[in-house]
């Protein structure tokens, strides 16, 4: 069965593929309330069995065909799958006894497995520890959907600069690993390996082995939904937060690198332009809190080092953690905060928001410019990290940034025309598309949750987060009238 050239069958088996591992998934919270007595179990199982018997539907469809995935077929598969998952992740919490509508279920899973980590649930602590489980675990299974993507998919879509990563992924003798599948298996053992140690880390912090699970699961996603309301602030534990930076600050990084690092080429990770420029947005970042807080609040030095390095990293990686009601530090810091929302961390990593190598191109490309001003006739041979850097790449990023800040505007509108206020119109634009979580603000800011919001809100953002979490471009594609030519 073909449409338009794209073949339905491998895309709607893969699909299946999914929604199975999504059904397992969906076993483990299930059991938990189970054996705890809580009677949300049974809407995990019946969610369970209901995916499972969707997942091997499709899965049957195409039995018998080989699973090939061409260009147009794979930006297909790419945004249905993000939304087939979220479809079938809201199960959980619509059949829950909390009493989720339709669109807060919705809302909350798009916000855990696009790694948001914006929650409309008002009393956390009050959910069974199914639930909660179950939000942490959308945002891991998120997380490493996100890096495979990232490694294996985008650069051989070429969205928004991501070829620049294809040596990666691409089929020639330089790449890392010759098939996509050992890609992902790769990650996901070092992806599981960093989750246990963060899940080690967090017990000798002080932390139950169930808060552990839950904010190591968040963490290595850079996800940001916790056990408590108050998020990380509720422990009011400084070992808990400083083992908690680290952890963000290694998930923010390139998995690539990673892998490089394992296979002989630990120094890749030390030279890579990307991760210097990740580190010195964040060093920079955090020397204006510090100097700002130090000259206006009231905090003692150790508690000024302390919340700014965990908000800083927390929102530049796009966690979304919060250790204190940093709405109250003042307009310059609530404006910092905007901005580096949108900026994120580094491509190949669990982050979103711009990344770092998109505005590393963007200032090489004005650098250039602007000497071509002076010297008309210079001819400059633009690398990054020593690859080429050809016009296609810096096309690429300069269309992502323009659609991004778009993007942004038109979101910002539609929010405001629903009855929002301008600061919490923007933040919540920016947190959705940038993937971060809490926003700014008396509604929406570190201190609360989006539960107040009008629904047409709820339904905009979470358009937002899966448009953010897909790269914009990827989304934009498949309502381009060629694309069905």
């Amino acid at each position: 069965m073909k449409t338009a050239s794209i073949i339905i069958q491998p895309i709607v088996s893969v699909i299946g593929i999914f929604l199975l591992w999504l059904s397992f998934a969906m076993l483990i919270p299930g059991f938990l309330d189970f054996f705890e007595g809580n009677k949300n179990w049974s809407g995990f199982f019946i969610s369970s069995v209901f995916t499972f018997f969707i997942g091997i539907s499709f899965i049957l469809m195409n039995r018998g065909n080989n699973i090939k995935i061409e260009i147009k077929s794979a930006f297909m598969l790419v945004v249905l799958s993000w939304f087939s998952l979220s479809v079938f992740a809201s199960l959980p919490f619509i059949t829950s006894s909390q009493n989720f509508s339709v669109t807060d279920a919705f809302f909350e899973s798009v916000s855990g497995l696009t790694t948001t980590g914006s929650t409309i649930i008002n009393d956390i602590e009050s959910s069974s520890r199914g639930i909660i489980l179950w939000r942490a675990i959308l945002q891991w299974l998120g997380g490493i959907g996100i890096i495979v993507s990232a490694i294996s998919i985008l650069p051989k879509l070429g969205v928004g600069g991501m070829q620049l990563f294809r040596l990666e992924s691409s089929d020639t003798s330089e790449k890392i690993l010759p098939k996509a599948a050992r890609i992902a298996a790769e990650i996901s053992v070092l992806y599981i390996t960093l989750s246990v140690l963060c899940i080690i880390a967090f017990i000798f912090s002080g932390l139950s082995f169930f808060d552990s699970l839950i904010h190591a699961m968040s963490t290595i996603a850079t996800g940001g939904f916790s056990s408590k309301s108050e998020s990380v602030g509720s422990y009011n534990n400084f070992n808990f937060e400083m083992v908690t930076t680290l952890f963000m600050i290694l998930a923010s990084l390139p998995f690539v690198l990673y892998l490089k690092a394992v296979r002989g080429k630990p120094k890749d990770l030390m030279i890579d332009q990307q991760v210097h420029g990740f580190f010195k947005t964040l060093v920079l970042s955090i020397l204006i809190v510090i100097s700002y807080l130090f000259l206006t609040s009231d905090f003692t030095f150790l508690e000024i080092i302390r919340h700014s390095v965990f908000n800083v990293t927390s929102i530049l990686t796009g966690t979304g953690f919060t250790s204190t009601n940093y709405n109250n530090w003042g307009t310059p810091i609530i404006l910092l905060f905007l901005f580096i929302t949108f900026v994120g961390g580094c491509a190949g990593s669990t982050t979103c928001g711009v990344k770092i190598f998109r505005l590393q191109i963007v200032f090489s490309h004005s650098r250039e410019m602007i000497s071509k001003l002076i010297s008309p006739n210079r001819v400059v041979n633009k690398r990054y990290n020593g690859e080429h850097l050809s016009a296609e790449i810096t096309q690429s990023v300069i269309t992502f940034l323009f659609i991004f800040i778009l993007t942004f505007i038109i979101l910002s509108v539609l929010l405001s025309f629903t009855g929002l206020d301008l600061l919490t119109s923007f933040s919540a634009a920016a947190t959705s598309i940038s993937n971060v979580g809490p926003g700014l603000g008396q509604v929406i800011g570190p201190a609360y949750n989006f539960y107040e919001i009008p629904e047409i809100a709820k339904w905009l953002l979470s358009f937002g987060m899966l448009a953010g979490r897909l790269e914009f471009l990827t989304l934009i594609v498949i309502f381009n009238k060629s694309f069905w030519r």
